[in-house]
């Protein structure tokens, strides 16, 4: 089977003729069929795939290639893609067929990239294991007794086993940076308003964000590059121009970085992520880069910050999978209000109910103030602080998760220990700032263990920066 190391490099091959995107469309479905076991796709797209493969192969003849010329990428399952299925992997949108397609799904589609498919994930990107998917849990490729974290379980499974190129997920709270890091894969979650969410199906709007899973630094940039910027669709999407990340990836100058005490000292933090996190931070100072430790001391105020405020607009947002409209309708319904109960207590799974629960008791008279209201309150001293630290340094690393890939079933009876497995990453979506996990080593389990990069606001080249330090 064809295999490269970057996004570059297969183009190169693909201008040279040593391989089309045809052949690599039959690899890919072939590759994905053989390791079907791992639950990462949920649908294939082979017809539309192969369309487009033929179609991007006339266009390298021609020399007219696009930017993804080629690059076979995979949709998390809450990206619209249009006359493709699309359910959130929940029972309540089983068989929906979207009408239109995403933005950032257009911009990869018109660059020249191939769908090849949607991918297993949390539903309703509610998780962190890929445990609650209506449809099965995704298996980790490193080690299948271990979850590939969540929710966007099943776009780190596929890369991180080959299926595809690349995919391209959903971050919420840590959704894209918690299961690279489970996975030995780059995750990126752009600066909230850097690329348009016009498609994506919500969980949390001033929290989700799309961004891609790769192998590499780089080709996390290229992607970027192509799905980031203005778009009419999207009311809350940033007009900043798009700077040419490909180009901007070395450091020109020593950084000055922070790290948190807090985090490196946190309880239950393992061992070897520590010393993993310590030894990477050692290497950026023997660069010549400044390393400071900084104190934050609201990091026991992040996960529940997140959550007060994330279920409240998850209760709104799912408000419309009602039974009436459209997905999933209950066969046992007898009037209006039986319709709206039973769908929702059918269609919707247990971790979404709790969810929605929680929010609709935070939102409710006599709590708002004392929840909602307070914790936007919070949000906006931990953002202040944030940026603030970001104004004096211009990085900030953490370790991105607090240990590895855990077995499943060990912490799904507990949610509260399930929440807490986003302790390092929710900081940068009640920020909103951009952040990165990359491989930062192996631990002795076998596992691989990530550190994350955080930069201020639309700076993406600068993480990119301190990324490809860390993996240099």
């Amino acid at each position: 089977m064809y295999s490269f190391k970057t996004i570059a490099q297969l183009q190169s091959d693909l201008t040279a003729g040593h391989i089309t995107c045809v052949q690599l469309v039959t690899e890919t479905v072939a590759q994905i069929s053989a390791k079907k076991h791992l639950n990462a796709f949920l649908e294939v797209f082979e017809n539309s795939a192969m369309a487009q493969a033929a179609k991007v192969d006339e266009q390298i003849k021609q020399g007219k290639a696009g930017k993804l010329a080629g690059v076979i990428i995979g949709l998390k399952d809450n990206i619209c893609y249009k006359n493709h299925k699309v359910s959130c992997s929940s029972k309540i949108l089983e068989g929906f067929e979207s009408l239109f397609s995403a933005t950032v799904v257009e911009r990869l589609i018109n660059e020249g990239a191939i769908i090849i498919g949607r991918l297993n994930c949390d539903e309703f990107a509610m998780g962190s294991s890929n445990e609650n998917s209506a449809f099965g849990n995704v298996l980790n490729p490193l080690n299948e007794k271990t979850v590939p974290g969540g929710s966007s379980g099943g776009s780190a499974a596929a890369v991180a086993a080959g299926l595809c190129h690349a995919t391209l997920g959903s971050d919420t709270g840590g959704s894209i940076r918690q299961p690279a890091s489970f996975t030995g894969t780059v995750g990126l979650k752009p600066t909230y308003g850097r690329v348009s969410r016009y498609g994506l199906i919500a969980y949390a709007s001033s929290f989700d964000q799309i961004g891609p899973i790769t192998k590499t630094v780089e080709d996390a940039a290229v992607l970027l590059q192509v799905i980031a910027g203005k778009d009419d669709m999207d009311g809350t999407v940033s007009s900043k121009s798009v700077p040419d990340y490909t180009t901007q990836l070395t450091a020109t100058k020593p950084l000055k970085i922070a790290y948190f005490k807090e985090c490196v000292e946190a309880e239950g933090l393992d061992p070897e992520v520590k010393a993993a996190t310590l030894k990477q931070l050692d290497q950026l100072r023997a660069k010549g880069h400044t390393i400071t430790p900084v104190a934050f001391p609201y990091l026991d105020y992040l996960v529940p910050t997140y959550y007060v405020l994330t279920t409240a607009e998850a209760s709104s947002n799912l408000a419309r999978f009602d039974g009436i409209h459209y997905g999933y309708r209950s066969s046992k319904a007898t009037d209006l209000e039986s319709t709206y109960k039973k769908s929702r207590s059918e269609g919707f799974g247990k971790e979404v109910k709790r969810r929605i629960m929680l929010g609709t008791f935070v939102l409710s008279a006599g709590y708002y103030d004392a929840y909602y209201s307070k914790g936007q309150k919070v949000r906006r001293l931990i953002q202040n602080t944030t940026l603030s630290i970001l104004k004096e340094h211009d990085a900030i690393i953490t370790p991105s998760t607090p240990g590895t890939a855990f077995e499943f079933g060990k912490n799904s009876a507990d949610p509260i220990k399930m929440y807490l497995e986003d302790i390092f990453t929710v900081q940068a979506n009640i920020a909103g700032v951009p952040a990165i996990s990359v491989p930062s080593g192996i631990h002795s389990n076998g596992l691989p263990m990530g550190i994350q990069v955080m930069t201020g606001m639309f700076e993406e080249a600068t993480l990119f920066q301190v990324a490809t330090e860390l993996t240099a």
